[in-house]
């Protein structure tokens, strides 16, 4: 099967026909670069949705990476991030391999096929000119021999002529004689040209053509190979490729069976877990009679007395109902009057009756009295700190030590700074040594350096590590303390590590326990021994100062005139209109505000509350 033996006259076909495959071979070359810019761009989707969900540094994302679920997310994006890798390693391959490849010998096919093709023109010009040639001598040939023709019968008619002379017979048998020559020579001549035409016109279509034919099918050939080839390799580059993806779906379906939902909760625990132990029960407050009156744990406040806790109290789990307290319900216990609130009058108004209803008498000081012998008496400054720690802890202040945290989170943390401390002591001590062996290096080559020129910085490291181990000597005590591992030490020693802390055996009945809570979810830890110290009032009064007003949700109508005498009770006058901020909770009593420096407690009965739908809802 030959193209020159089968195709010998298909000249301008297989013109088109090669030049077709060409433009076949460009638009394979065009698809596969379409393709790697497509591999590119999805790689580049991929980084970028991994980048989208890497946790940030130094963010809290990061601690949320400790739990198996998270890291196996983290694992996922990682791989993810080598999945897009391996496309763009497919993008490269295709370029490097196939479309640079087939461009280069796409340029190399079209000269080929152009140096083919002028050499079937040449032959095809060559014979075209060896029968214009063989056409031009048969013509010769054919117009000598008929003027031999009528030259000889011109002879023979003067020769038959009795009245022509002699010497005109004569020129007439030459004359005859020269045409036949020359009829004899043409005649040659077309039978040699003829003959020379046969031959070229032999080795034309039986030899030059079929050559050079043979010379286009073996580039088509080669062509039709080339781009199979390249198609394999389209393949190859992908599959080349499929034991990384493979590699990387099997450690995304690693890190998804490495989640631990136990060990998770167990890291929820742990993060979490403030070491308190629940709340006990409320005691019952006996109302019936109110000179032994006791007052609820909740309420922050111990009855007055000779200053000691009353058995009822001693309990371990009593007293902390702190960290379920919010801050705005803590100064609602310590303003609110807790005595039932007085009767509605009979008359329209009270006040115009003589004996009409009054402030309730309070059968006890107001609880802002006790407070303030509260912070000023040495039993009660213990539980006093610990709600001003937790305010502070509120305002983003917090002591060294930690204290503001529950017991587990406060060794977390303590165990975190000393492992920090401990790095850096690391850190100065290995340039410390670095220093050391230059400055050894300049002992024993002084022209390489002056060694007292190091001898500032060793100092300054010597003085950095000595500081630095006194701060993991001083954590390391904090921790050993709330491990239980040494004893709580005294008020001097505190002082001296710059922490505020008091001491206090016997707790109020309100604080009365190991750890204490406080409106945060904050503690204070017992001491071993009694520290009398004074603080003054304002200085608890200072840490409600930024608090914000509680939202009105209502406004009410006084029906009587209430005359507010009691501490943490406002006056009204009937008719007025108010703002509601908070409504009765069982006691009797409806916080109102007038604007925004008076507000206070009046009688439910006093007033017609009227709410805001969303408060009902709420």
């Amino acid at each position: 099967m030959s193209w020159g033996t089968e195709l010998w006259d298909q000249f301008d076909n297989l013109e088109k026909h090669t030049q077709w495959g060409i433009d076949v071979l460009e638009k394979y070359i065009k698809f596969v670069k379409e393709r790697t810019e497509i591999e590119l761009s999805y790689a580049k989707q991929l980084r970028n949705l991994s980048k989208k969900y890497q946790p940030k540094k130094n963010s809290k994302e990061e601690e949320e990476y400790r739990y198996t679920s998270a890291r196996a997310f983290l694992a996922t994006l990682n791989e993810m991030n080598d999945y897009a890798g391996q496309h763009e390693v497919i993008s490269e391959n295709m370029t490097s391999l196939i479309t640079g490849e087939l461009t280069r010998y796409v340029q190399e096919l079209k000269q080929e096929r152009k140096s083919h093709f002028h050499d079937g023109r040449k032959a095809q010009q060559h014979i075209e000119t060896c029968w214009k040639q063989l056409e031009a001598s048969k013509r010769r040939f054919e117009r000598d021999c008929k003027e031999a023709d009528r030259a000889q019968q011109y002879f023979e008619k003067m020769d038959a002529d009795i009245n022509v002379t002699k010497a005109d017979v004569e020129k007439a048998r030459q004359q005859a004689q020269l045409r036949h020559q020359m009829a004899e020579d043409s005649k040659a001549e077309y039978s040699s040209t003829l003959q020379k035409f046969n031959s070229e016109q032999h080795d034309h279509y039986y030899t030059h053509i079929p050559n050079i034919f043979q010379k286009i099918q073996e580039m088509e050939e080669r062509r039709i190979v080339r781009i199979g080839e390249s198609m394999k390799t389209f393949a190859e580059v992908d599959r080349q490729v499929i034991p990384i993806i493979g590699k990387c779906l099997d450690e995304i379906t690693k890190a998804a069976e490495s989640i631990d939902h136990k060990n998770d909760s167990q890291l929820v625990i742990e993060a979490f877990k403030s070491g308190f132990e629940p709340p006990g029960d409320v005691d019952f407050e006996d109302f019936t009679q109110p000179m032994k009156r006791t007052i609820s744990e909740s309420s922050l406040s111990n009855s007055r007395g000779d200053g000691k806790s009353e058995p009822k109290f001693g309990s371990k789990s009593k007293g902390k109902l702190w960290p379920f307290i919010k801050k705005n319900k803590l100064m609602s216990l310590l303003t609110s009057p807790h005595q039932p609130p007085p009767p509605p009058p009979a008359s329209a108004s009270p006040s115009a009756v003589p004996n009409g209803p009054q402030s309730p008498k309070q059968q006890k000081e107001p609880l802002s009295h006790r407070f303030n012998e509260f912070m000023t008496s040495k039993p009660k400054i213990h539980c006093f700190r610990s709600l001003k720690r937790g305010l502070s802890l509120k305002l983003g202040a917090g002591p060294e030590d930690f204290s503001n945290l529950p017991p587990e989170q406060r060794r977390k943390k303590l165990q975190q700074k000393v492992d920090e401390l401990n790095k850096d002591i690391q850190k100065e001590m290995d340039q410390r040594d670095a220093l050391t062996k230059m400055k050894d290096v300049y002992i024993k080559n002084p022209q390489m350096g002056d060694a007292a020129s190091v001898d500032q910085r060793l100092a300054e490291l010597g003085q950095n590590i000595e500081k630095l181990r006194l701060e993991v000597q001083k954590f390391e005590g904090w921790l050993a303390e709330v491990e239980g591992r040494l004893p709580p030490r005294n008020e001097q020693a505190r002082r001296q590590s710059g922490l505020y802390e008091a001491q206090n055996t016997s707790a109020v009945n309100s604080c009365a326990q190991d750890r204490e809570s406080s409106p945060d979810g904050s503690y204070t830890e017992e001491q071993s021994q009694e520290t009398e110290m004074k603080v003054p009032a304002t200085d608890f009064d200072d840490e409600f100062d930024d608090e914000e007003p509680l939202p009105t949700i209502g406004t009410c109508k006084a029906l009587y005139t209430f005359e507010g005498q009691n501490e943490g009770t406002i006056s009204v006058a009937e008719g007025e209109m108010l703002y509601v901020i908070e409504e009765d909770k069982g006691d009797g009593w409806t916080r109102i505000r007038r604007n925004e420096d008076e507000e206070g407690y009046v009688p439910t009965s006093y007033v017609e509350v009227y709410l805001d739908k969303n408060a009902k809802d709420s």
